[in-house]
């Protein structure tokens, strides 16, 4: 077995003489040596699942260190130096440490704190898709790594997840043994922090009855298996491959920016892969929902020309402004050229309130199918304070009793407070601040409201949380250079059929027993009408079948719901929508 790893390595290593770096792809060869590699794979790590059921975290989420293999393009690694230990501990992997340390004084970035060194051998920079990927075994504490199977015959990387489980004392879950074999990558996976999880179908082409080395042999079922075991997704969302993105990683051209908004890239019409993202995307929209049910949120950026002015289907090089890495406070975005660098920047602050966008040049890496986040590799923090928020839309119609505003909040200690800030745009200069109030019985779901406003207002607004330890977090986390916004339209009309809203006032709301939900249609339709909870999963079906023309009434008791906070979610022919009820 170590002669023919052996042949691997040395196979390898004439690879990157003779092409200088590995590519995030399968460099010329490599594909051969793939079946090879599998087949004397050696297990390591802990070979069976987490004894409960772990959380993956999102990317948005307290990070404790950013992880790089120092291994070519220096000169962009050092750019995510500079600008990485503002936020968090860089983790350096690297096989001379005097030279990185050279090269980093040369351009003239600062190590002497914030900056760690790792002595480690690596076959190539693509951290993101070889490295350890970190969860929580108990919701808000214990991290843990998890280890895929790369999907690169690079024996070298692939042993890299056990090198940083040495470095921060943690344990690696490893599905390098049957039946929990897996071949992943870290850019082709995203997760909501919730137990939403995306990928392209690469997942199931790699590990199905199909897949060309030979090795694992699972159905879609049994990879959600060792996905739910292993990782905590519970709903995991998968994707066609696109044609001219030869890695087929989805973080080339969309990424989850909160717990309710996809930023995706876009081409010009009928250019490339846009017209396959765009199919993506809608399968998305039209089969899955957040965690409360409602339609995810799009933002849009452009996926520019190379500076030939080429795309992918001419032969040009995948730019992309997608393959960003949000890092606490900051964000390091992938720039290319000005002319287009400008608007994605601009897309990137609306979108992402408070934060840094930082910039790094990655012209001089894009030609080998990666950017910013695919040679960086995040670890959350050992105990997070995790508050997590699904910010309103514009609101229609009257709010007598106010905008309803829920958070989960949850720390090891417990959580002491959570408290709700607003303020009118244009007209106030200081927050008003005001408690939310616990509505189950674990201390996690907070809810408040915001008064009723005039017409036209723009409210601002941001949540704070502060754990039995004092720690204190804040939602977003930029809060309050950073904060949520959304606008009040109290006037009423004629409405478009498919805008019209179906629910009326839920009452009593606050909820104890028997509970009435007002529903009015403007013709007669297919109606399913459920209660989830604050995460979107359900807990009661109210009513499923027709509703003709006109108003109707559904009951539900409360009194055998378990008290909390729960969404009345409503679908109907044309949308769906969801409003919040208090059970007590």
């Amino acid at each position: 077995m170590k002669h023919l790893l052996t042949l691997i390595l040395i196979a390898t290593g004439i690879l990157v003489s003779a092409q200088n770096i590995l590519p995030a792809g399968f460099a010329k060869g490599e594909k051969e040596l793939m079946p090879l590699y599998l087949e004397n794979l050696e297990a390591n790590g802990i070979t069976t699942p987490p004894t409960t059921i772990p959380r993956s975290p999102a990317e948005w989420e307290e990070m404790q260190a950013v992880v790089i293999s120092w291994k070519s393009y220096n000169s962009i690694l050092a750019e995510i130096v500079r600008h990485a230990r503002e936020e968090c501990k860089v983790v350096i992997m690297c096989s001379d440490v005097n030279s990185v340390k050279n090269y980093l004084d040369l351009v003239k970035v600062d190590y002497s704190s914030n900056v760690d060194f790792v002595v480690a051998q690596a076959n190539s920079v693509w951290i993101r898709d070889y490295g350890a990927n970190p969860i929580y075994l108990n919701r808000v504490d214990s991290l843990a790594f998890v280890d895929w199977i790369y999907n690169r015959p690079r024996p070298l990387d692939n042993k890299m997840p056990d090198v940083e489980g040495t470095y921060f004392n943690l344990p690696v879950y490893a599905t390098t043994s049957q039946p929990f074999d897996l071949v992943h990558t870290g850019g082709n996976f995203m997760s909501d922090g919730m137990g939403t999880g995306f990928s392209s179908n690469l997942v199931l082409d790699e590990n199905g009855p199909n897949n060309n080395y030979g090795f694992s042999n699972h159905s879609e079922q049994e990879v959600d298996s060792i996905m739910y075991k292993y990782m905590g997704i519970d709903k995991y969302i998968k994707m066609t491959n696109l044609p001219f993105d030869a890695i087929h990683h989805i973080d080339m051209h969309m990424k989850l920016l909160d717990e309710q908004t996809l930023i995706v890239g876009k081409y010009p019409d009928n250019i490339a892969d846009g017209p396959q993202i765009e199919a993506n995307l809608q399968y998305v929209l039209n089969n899955f929902k957040t965690r409360i049910g409602t339609p995810f949120r799009v933002i849009r950026v452009p996926m520019p020309a190379d500076k030939n002015y080429l795309y992918p289907d001419q032969g040009g090089d995948y730019r992309t402004f997608a393959n960003a890495l949000i890092i606490n406070k900051s964000v390091l975005l992938p720039i290319y050229e000005m002319k287009y660098d400008t608007t994605a920047i601009k897309i990137w602050e609306s979108a992402m309130p408070g934060y840094k966008i930082r910039g790094i040049n990655c012209d001089g890496m894009i030609s080998a199918s990666g950017a910013i986040h695919c040679i960086t590799k995040e670890v959350g923090v050992a105990q997070p304070l995790l508050l997590q928020h699904f910010s309103l839309d514009d609101v229609q119609g009257a709010y007598p009793a106010g905008y309803p505003i829920v958070a989960h909040a949850e720390h090891k200690t417990g959580i002491n407070n959570v408290y709700l800030n607003y303020r009118i745009k244009d007209k106030d200069t200081t927050w008003t601040r005001i408690p939310m109030t616990a509505s189950n019985a674990e201390l996690t779901d907070y809810e408040s409201a915001i008064p009723e406003q005039a017409n036209g207002t723009v409210i601002e607004y941001y949540i704070e949380a502060t754990a039995n330890n004092g720690k204190i977090q804040y939602k977003p986390m930029t809060a309050p250079l950073g904060f949520y916004t959304f606008k009040v339209n109290n006037t009423s009309g004629s409405k478009d059929i498919t805008n019209q809203n179906l629910l009326g006032e839920i009452f009593p709301n606050p909820a104890k027993s028997i509970t009435c939900i007002p529903v009015s249609c403007a013709e007669t339709q297919q109606l399913d009408i459920s209660l989830i909870d604050v995460f979107g999963k359900p807990v009661k079906q109210i009513f499923s079948g027709k509703q003709i023309q006109g108003e109707s009434k559904y009951f539900f008791d409360a009194s055998r719901v378990v008290s909390g906070n729960y969404f009345v979610k409503i679908i109907g022919e044309h949308g769906s929508e969801v409003k919040l009820i208090l059970v007590q």
